[in-house]
């Protein structure tokens, strides 16, 4: 006798996966099926359905295909959601993640997040962003440093220009075109080449390293020092210690998020090592996205920087940015170099600085530019004279006794640095950057150890972004019922007791 098992008596209302189902309905999912030709041939499961099961799939942290492929098989909540489709194997939910849904998945999750706006759950108050590096599926040895191929490319021109005095690519290329015609050459056991075809053949070495490293200083660009052979879009990062304590450089990718009322509401992958410079094109991918802006922004000391403040200013964002010496001017150490300017008493009225031994530091010239469409001002000042100082050593970096102290400051970074640190300091910057340390902390908290998304599974910056947008969908879509099963919904920042 066989019986047949109505899944749906064994799921319970309020399980994740009926929550999951029914907010991925809501989605347009025209931009998915456009990658399939009305031509080709049909899919076994329908496309909506394998999008629904990969974010459930992530939302239970099960990721690799095979495993997919045998919870869809024997797992009551996955059967539930394939319904009367027939369960895809493993190589069709991979095509499907890596190929057909790649460009879709950015979409259908920047769609989500504007129906998580329109149902109250967040807002656009406040964005808090932070960065983690994890690692790529390359291999740990494949590194190509930038150093090691400069020195190379500049041995391999030094060569050429000895033996050829020559000294761009393509003129090379161009000579030992020319020469070919005049060589005879030969290959093959007991044929004796000629000098002219050694010479020619070491010279033509030389030009395939030359552009050999040529490729290899354009595929790092302008930015990184290093790339991985087996995924050229990763940079070798140091990652955080593991148990033993053993931090080590691995290929990877700084992955970017931004949070709001606990949602990620925005996620990117740069293969920048620092945070700093990733926030500009960040922020404004997510303004593209949304098509909203934030009010504010709520970041750490790591994205304390002179162009995020400019446009943050030029966009019209309050900076709830911690200043990069914040906690440093705390300490004692700090407060003993008295050579820095955060150390000397200003007098607005004569616009100079006085030094640790009453002396001035007078204004010696002001310049103003246009930058980002903010006018930046940036002064130099000068002591009326070092001679005789007791602690010039300590305050004056110049070799040359006889040059007195000068200070350059950017007058414009001051007043932004000081308006950020005003508004970090106030009632509600404070209450802002404990949210901060709970909601995006946290949310790397629960990517990294509830989620268990440590390394991701492809290569490739195409397909790690894609990984990354099926992984915030599966947050966000558990967020939701985590905060509906607490009755905590439309509730935006936390609410922090001060003992």
């Amino acid at each position: 006798m066989v019986f047949a098992l109505n899944s749906e008596l064994f799921i319970p209302e309020d399980a994740p996966v009926r929550l999951t189902s029914a907010q991925l309905e809501e989605l347009d999912y025209r931009k998915l099926y456009e990658a399939y030709s009305s031509r080709g041939r049909k899919s076994v499961t329908n496309p909506r359905v394998l999008f629904k099961l990969l974010v459930y799939g992530y939302q239970c942290g099960i990721y690799t295909t095979r495993k997919l492929e045998e919870a869809c098989r024997y797992r009551i909540d996955f059967q539930w959601l394939l319904w009367d489709e027939a369960v895809p194997d493993h190589s069709t939910i991979s095509r499907f993640r890596t190929g057909r849904c790649a460009e879709a998945v950015e979409v259908l999750f920047y769609q989500y997040v504007r129906y998580l706006e329109a149902q109250g759950e967040t807002d656009y108050e406040t964005v808090f962003i932070d960065g983690t590096k994890l690692e790529s599926r390359a291999g740990r040895y494949t590194f190509v440093w930038r150093k090691s191929v400069e020195k190379l490319l500049a041995k391999v021109k030094q060569k050429v220009y000895a033996a050829t005095s020559l000294t761009s690519l393509e003129n090379l290329e161009q000579h030992l075109s020319d020469t070919a015609a005049e060589i005879r050459f030969v290959h093959g056991a007991g044929r004796r080449k000629s000098e002219a075809q050694k010479a020619w053949e070491a010279l033509d070495e030389l030009r395939r390293k030359w552009r050999e490293y040529e490729e290899k200083l354009t595929i790092m660009g302008k930015d990184r020092n290093s790339y991985s052979k087996t995924d050229p879009d990763a940079t070798f990062m140091r990652m955080k210690d593991d148990h033993m304590r053993n931090g080590q450089l691995k290929p990877g990718y700084n992955v970017q998020i931004g949070v709001n009322s606990e949602y990620i509401t925005g996620i990117e992958a740069f293969s920048n090592r620092t945070d700093y410079g990733t926030m500009v094109p960040f922020m404004k991918t997510m303004r593209q996205r949304h098509g909203k802006k934030y009010k504010s922004v709520t970041a750490d000391a790591g994205y304390e920087r002179f162009s995020n403040y400019l446009f943050l200013e030029a966009n019209g964002q309050l900076s709830f940015i911690k200043p990069a010496n914040y906690e440093q001017q705390r300490s004692s150490s700090f407060k003993k170099q008295i050579g820095r300017m955060e150390n000397m008493v200003y007098d607005a009225e004569d616009d100079s600085y006085i030094c640790a031994q009453g002396r001035k530091l007078n204004l010696r010239r002001e310049c103003t530019e246009l930058e980002n469409g903010i006018y930046v001002t940036t002064a130099w000042y000068r002591c009326e004279s070092c001679a005789g100082c007791p602690v010039r050593e300590k305050c004056c970096q110049a070799k040359d006794t006889g040059q007195p102290k000068e200070l350059r400051v950017n007058k414009t970074l001051q007043e932004l640095r000081k308006a950020s640190l005003e508004n970090i300091t106030s009632e509600y910057g404070i209450h802002l950057r404990l949210s901060r340390s709970i909601q995006v902390e946290g949310a790397f908290g629960l990517l990294k150890n509830d989620f268990g998304f440590r390394r991701f599974l492809t290569r490739g910056k195409k397909n790690i972004r894609t990984e990354l947008f099926f992984l915030a969908l599966a947050f966000d879509l558990k967020k939701l019922w985590m905060k509906r099963d607490r009755r905590r919904l439309r509730t935006h920042l936390s609410e922090i007791s001060v003992a």
